[in-house]
């Protein structure tokens, strides 16, 4: 009997809102990219509202689940044994004759004229803690399809801890449950009946945070009593209260309340899933987050140490120039002075004396020192690719230190590749980095810099010409001046202002030569620190779009299944109502 011919009005209603919700929830589902196994199991329990109710017999092997479908039936349609004898799913539906129909290597229908069938559908299912690993997960594929499971234990092994954790496989797909205890006849005392009956219910009822139904039976006493009609035999089975439990909770609206649950319950166990999923993805992406934060810190702290280092180089460059300035002054205080008024008509003289005592070796420290502060930058750029190699790899060893199995294989593979993509750059950066080819490319770039100023005018060229002019100036003056033998203003007049008038020239020439110098420089220096943190940037920009795509991603899909959850709440509690 299908499930529309059983609904009320308000059911039929009910049923509509449901498949809405269902079909909205799928697509959720699908964004928080659901596994192949997991779309299955709650596609087939949204298609079991098109079909007979289905209750599923599972347990371990060797508990008697085929001998107790059987004797449920009354007739011997499953095959019985002391091995494991049910190795794929098989489903039992009313025929008018008994037939069997292999649909794949782990399906099979059988067909049978039982009254039993017309309105539930029985399922076999492959014992579980067997040795073909395979039964058992057949078993778990197809429970997600139920809309209640009969569990199977035997009571000379009642509950063992393989049932407990088969059961709580169960329980996560919030299924209505009931407990078979089988092979009672094995008990001769009553009191050791009691006994297990008490201890599967205490064990099943902890597990499954509800009271759950126990039903102890003897299959095999339950088929020799139908086939001898004999209603008391059948009653000490156990099977008539069996029997009893399965009419009362399977009446007409115990079954459209089970039918209607089902996908509900497939669909809240898939939420709570991708929901955990979700949050460990993102707890993990947060700590990418706070990578990604420290690295840009880290920028930041380099970028301003290196300005605060390079101010104490240039302070260096500037110190070279304050000395030459400063020999330059000491000069002419001891050159133009009335007592070396004749080696002033020797020009040659004091362009040789400027040069060897105030030039000296300018060019040489100023370069040395440019070198110094190109090199300084090289290194500094190397250390932070090594440091951001050290972050990634901190990264990767907490990525292989997570519960990377509980995450999506797309993810991880994702978040894997591009931290590997960018932590390549960051090795390739720092093996690959030559210092001189680099070294070699900066000191090209401040040269062109600073060419044809600053750097060629720090030079015995540039400086010489400067005192050379002042000492041409001065002779010409001085052998005017002899010639009218006035030695007195020589000393008095003329001296104190070519004094005057060089150093002011030499202050002049040295405050430009510092200001295109530092000027050109420091121009140079903020390109070079601004391509180093750009490049580090750019080779971490596919990994920063990713965690952060991803955290929006994941924040959208935690907000859309926790209104699923809420919309599937308000229908169990409708259809529980």
């Amino acid at each position: 009997m299908s499930l529309t011919r059983l609904l009320n009005p308000d059911e039929e209603q009910i049923l509509a809102e449901e498949r809405r919700a269902l079909q909205a929830l799928r697509l959720v589902l699908e964004r928080c990219r659901i596994e192949k196994d997991d779309a299955s199991s709650f596609d087939g329990s949204v298609q079991q509202l098109d079909e007979l109710f289905l209750l599923v017999v599972a347990g371990e092997f060797n508990a008697g689940k085929s001998a107790f479908i059987n004797a449920l039936v009354g007739e011997p349609l499953l095959k019985e044994g002391v091995t494991p004898t049910t190795s794929r799913v098989t489903l039992l539906q009313h025929g008018s004759s008994l037939s069997r129909e292999q649909r794949s290597s782990a399906f099979e229908i059988v067909s049978a004229p039982v009254a039993l069938l017309e309105t539930v559908h029985i399922v076999d299912t492959p014992g579980t803690n067997a040795i073909q690993r395979e039964h058992e997960a057949i078993t778990k594929e197809y429970l997600p399809r139920s809309d209640m499971v009969l569990f199977v234990t035997s009571s000379d092994r009642p509950f063992t801890e393989t049932e407990r954790a088969f059961l709580e496989s169960i329980r996560n797909w919030g299924k209505k449950v009931a407990v078979v205890v089988n092979k009672i006849d094995l008990l001769e005392d009553p009191a050791d009946v009691e006994e297990v009956l008490r201890f599967v219910k205490e064990g099943a009822t902890e597990l499954l945070h509800s009271d759950v139904t126990i039903l102890p039976v003897s299959a095999k006493r339950a088929a020799a009593a139908k086939k001898a009609s004999d209603p008391k035999a059948l009653a000490a089975s156990g099977f008539t209260e069996l029997e009893r439990f399965i009419v009362d909770t399977l009446d007409d609206r115990e079954r459209v309340r089970l039918k209607l649950e089902n996908p509900l319950g497939v669909g809240r166990a898939l939420i709570e899933k991708y929901d955990a999923v979700a949050r460990s993805e993102l707890e993990l992406l947060e700590d990418d987050l706070t990578m990604l934060v420290e690295v840009e810190n880290h920028l930041s702290v380099y970028e301003r140490d290196q300005h605060r280092d390079f101010a104490y180089r240039l302070s260096d460059i500037d110190n070279a120039l304050l000395d030459f300035e400063n020999r330059g002054t000491s000069f002419f205080e001891e050159t133009l002075r009335l007592g070396r008024v004749f080696d002033l008509a020797n020009k040659s003289k004091i362009k040789h004396d400027f040069e060897k005592q105030v030039v000296a070796d300018l060019p040489r420290v100023v370069e040395k020192r440019v070198t110094d502060v190109i090199d300084w930058m090289v290194e500094s750029e190397l250390e932070q690719w090594k440091a951001l190699m050290s972050h990634l790899d901190a990264r990767r060893k907490a990525h292989d230190e997570r519960l990377v199995g509980s995450l999506p294989k797309a993810f991880v593979q994702d978040r894997k590749r591009l931290l590997e993509t960018v932590g390549e750059a960051s090795r390739s950066a720092v093996e690959g980095y030559d210092r001189d080819s680099e070294s070699t490319r900066l000191a090209q770039s401040v040269q062109n810099a600073v060419a044809g100023t600053a750097v060629l005018e720090v030079s015995a060229l540039g400086l010489g010409a400067l005192v050379a002019a002042i000492a041409t100036t001065t002779a010409v003056d001085v052998t005017g001046i002899l010639a009218a033998g006035a030695l007195s203003v020589i000393g008095l007049l003329v001296l104190p202002a070519k004094r005057r008038k060089a150093k002011a020239e030499l202050n002049h020439k040295v405050a430009e030569v510092r200001e295109k110098l530092m000027g050109s420089l420091t121009q140079q220096f903020e390109v070079e620190v601004k391509r180093s943190i750009e490049r580090i940037q750019e080779a971490l920009a596919p990994y920063t779009r990713f965690v952060r795509a991803e955290r929006e991603r994941l924040e959208a899909n935690r907000s859309d299944l926790a209104q699923s959850k809420n919309e599937l709440a308000s229908l169990s509690a409708r259809i529980a109502g």
